[in-house]
This record gives C-alpha cells, structure tokens and sequence, in this order.
C-alpha cells in the first residue's frame, strides 16, 4: 500500500504488519533500502515518535466496492474465462432476496455468472445435501455460497462442510475456518476482508490503542478477533451475554461491532474521537439497521453507516475471493 514518509525525520521508526509476518519495527531511514515481500498488505500501525492527525472519515462502503468492482472487472477480462458462482437458497425472506439479488448485480457488472439454485422452507435436510453434492460435482461452478440462515431445522454445518475450500468463497465450511484460523489461507472472509479494507485505506492506528470487538459469531466477531490477534492486537470481546459491556465500550478507541442487535451503541456511551466500524445488520420496523446509533457519528473519528457501509464491500471481497480461489486452483493444476 503506498504511503508518505516525508513528514517524518529518518530517525522516527514504524512498524508494519502483513498477514504472514509478526509486527516489524524499522527506520524511517532505512524504508529506501527495504523490499518486503508482501509490501501491498502492509499496514502502518503507529509513527514512533510523531503524531500525524487522523481526520474524520464518514465510509463510503458503496464508492469503495464500485472501485474494487472496476478492479476485478478489468482481471476477468484478462482471463478470458467464464466463471461461475452458485447461489445455494433455502426459504422465502424478503431481506435475504434483496441480498442475494445485490450479488448478482454486483456479478453482473464484472462479467462473472451466477446460478440461483432455489429451494422451499420445507426441504430436508437429506434433499438439500444431494443438491448441494451434486451442484459442487459440476466443473463449471468455479465457487459455492450457502445464504444463511437455511430454515431452522436444518444444521448449517451438515451443509456448509460439504463446500471444499477450494470452492468456498465465503469462508464458512469447517475446512475453510480451520485454514484460515491456522493462517493458512490465502483469502479472509467477507466481512473480515471489508473491515481490512476500510482499516487499511484509512490507516487505523491501533498501538496503545484499546479495541473492543462485539460480537463472537462466526461471520464477524470470531474472525475479526482471530485477526486482530495475529496482527498483535489484544481485543476484548464482548457476546451478548458479556455483563457490563458499558464499561469496556466506553474506554474503547476502537469498536469494531457484529452483534446484530440494533442501534445498540448509543452516543452516551463512547469516548471523543472513537473509530466506530459497523459489520452488525438487523431489521428494525422493516428497515436495515446497525449495530451502532446514526447519532454517534458526530463522536467518531471514523464511521461507518448502515447501510452503504461494511456491506457493500463485504460483497465486493466475497467476489475477490472468488477470483483469488480460481487462481489458486489454475496454478495447482499447472504445477
């Protein structure tokens, strides 16, 4: 990631972190002389001896994922290929149609296909698992996600832990988690790569910084924190049964929430200057909403909105991923 050393002296030191390296503490001085492997995912982490201002920033989650849009659009037409994406559906919710029809526009505008494969509130779990086999079988569908939730009486994980990494975009088989928790994965889920995204494009600074991350399921909280911590961060988690989350929120220079509880986080609660990111949605009255009130934007250094926020590019990533895992899988088969 470019950025500029000009306002600091030689001697002041910075450290950097990648998704593969334990932080790195260097000179200004030497920065000239230093090639890192992995320079495109380094992330400044906090100037020793200097303070630049960190301005506030209202998100725009949709200008970022047209971005990635135009960046991915302009790989598949390198390629030269089709690729396809499979879209697995079990029930009938308005929310969760609006969602899936948003990837398939967003598919649309990169030249990727997709295939909705549809199924009633009523399938068993048996039928699905068929489904879903014989779906993964077909060569020409280059990735799989399954729409969560799937009707109530059927595990997600007898579904989910049919997907093989290799096809699982989405990061949410037990292989792919197992993978990723290990380091060992080359992609992030989602969410986690939307909240990476945003952290990175405006240098979120978390040395001595208190970062609390609310939320412990598999889609946010989990990975955010599994992350962090690889990055050498020490977040507190809080789970909707954590007693006395007020506490922590209010010391927090950092939120990063997935609780799905809406317009949890109000004004009264945070510090001056807080960096808010938002990866929690619900409905409320028939309308989206966050985890983190509209209001506490005037107290944040940084905000991210629900919508038009996480979410945008949370879809942008998924198709990342795709591309990423279609990569993987040409060069393993030309090795």
């Amino acid at each position: 990631m470019p950025c500029s050393f000009s306002s600091y002296k030689p001697s002041d030191s910075i450290y950097l972190l990648s998704h593969y390296s334990s932080p790195t503490l260097i000179s200004i001085g030497r920065v000239a002389e230093l090639v890192y492997a992995y320079a495109s995912e380094a992330y400044l982490v906090r100037v020793e001896g200097s303070s630049p201002s960190s301005p506030t920033m209202r998100i725009d989650g949709r200008k970022i994922a047209e971005e990635i849009s135009e960046e991915l659009k302009k790989e598949v037409e390198k390629r030269g290929k089709i690729l396809r994406l499979g879209i697995i559906y079990a029930g009938s919710n308005k929310a969760i149609e609006s969602f899936i029809s948003r990837k398939e526009k967003f598919a649309k505008n990169i030249d990727i296909k997709t295939k909705l494969f549809r199924f009633g509130e009523d399938i068993s779990t048996e039928i699905l698992k068929n489904s879903v086999q014989e779906i993964l079988n077909d060569d020409f569908v280059g990735g799989i996600i399954v729409q969560l939730p799937l009707p109530k009486h059927i595990p997600p994980e007898e579904i989910l832990s049919l997907i093989p990494p290799e096809k699982d975009p989405d990061l949410l088989s037990p292989a792919s988690i197992e993978k990723f928790e290990q380091g060992e994965s080359e992609i992030l889920p989602p969410t986690l790569g939307a909240i990476v995204e945003i952290i990175t494009r405006n240098k979120v600074l978390f040395e001595n910084k208190k970062t609390v991350v609310l939320g412990r399921g598999r889609l946010v909280g989990k990975p955010v924190a599994t992350w962090l911590r690889r990055h050498g961060v020490s977040p507190k988690v809080l789970g909707r049964d954590t007693g006395e989350k007020e506490k922590d929120i209010a010391k927090a220079d950092i939120i990063i929430s997935g609780i799905g509880v809406p317009k949890f986080i109000r004004p009264e609660m945070i510090r001056n200057g807080v960096v808010l990111i938002d990866a929690g949605t619900s409905e409320e009255g028939g309308v989206l909403s966050g985890d983190i009130d509209p209001a506490c934007e005037s107290k944040a250094s940084l905000f991210t909105p629900t919508p038009g926020g996480v979410g945008p590019i949370t879809v942008a990533i998924l198709f990342k991923n795709l591309l990423s895992l279609k990569s993987q899988k040409l060069t393993s088969s030309t090795a």
